[in-house]
């Protein structure tokens, strides 16, 4: 049943990347295998962006990796720490679960390249025009700590 259930991810994570236009497409797979090369054992996710009534209400995500989200009223969550999505202008690579929300722009930002950096999220139109060696120390560090 597990084995059914990831080859049906791998399968929509496969479809939602060939559907993306160039340059993006190449992107997105250059990253899948950067993030797989980092975590290769991790937990795949996707998301295609509807809620429980089937309304789109963000774009659709890849995530890998797991933790517990603790929401302030107690409750538990499972969910990815990494997640790449494609935008109207180009890609973004959340970082979930950080607790210092200013870490990745203080640390990475400028040395990212031309990429726009928040809390969790870092955005950037292709990937030759940011510095892959500093997203993937980014990554690395969202795997290492986001919990």
């Amino acid at each position: 049943m597990a084995e059914k259930k990831l080859n049906k991810i791998e399968e929509q994570i496969k479809k939602y990347i060939t559907d993306q236009s160039e340059p993006k497409r190449s992107d997105m797979q250059a990253l899948h295998r950067i993030i797989l090369h980092v975590m290769p054992a991790c937990k795949l996710w996707f998301l295609d962006g509807k809620d429980d009534k089937g309304k789109t209400v963000s774009n659709p995500n890849i995530g890998y990796g797991l933790y517990t989200i603790q929401y302030a009223d107690g409750k538990t969550r499972e969910f990815y720490q990494i997640g790449i999505s494609a935008n109207t202008t180009g890609i973004s690579v959340y970082i979930l679960g950080l607790k210092d929300k200013t870490y990745l722009a203080k640390t990475y930002g400028k040395k990212l390249g031309k990429a726009s950096v928040t809390g969790y999220c870092i955005k950037f139109k292709t990937l030759k025009d940011i510095n892959i060696d500093i997203l993937e120390a980014a990554i690395k560090y969202g795997f290492e700590t986001g919990h």
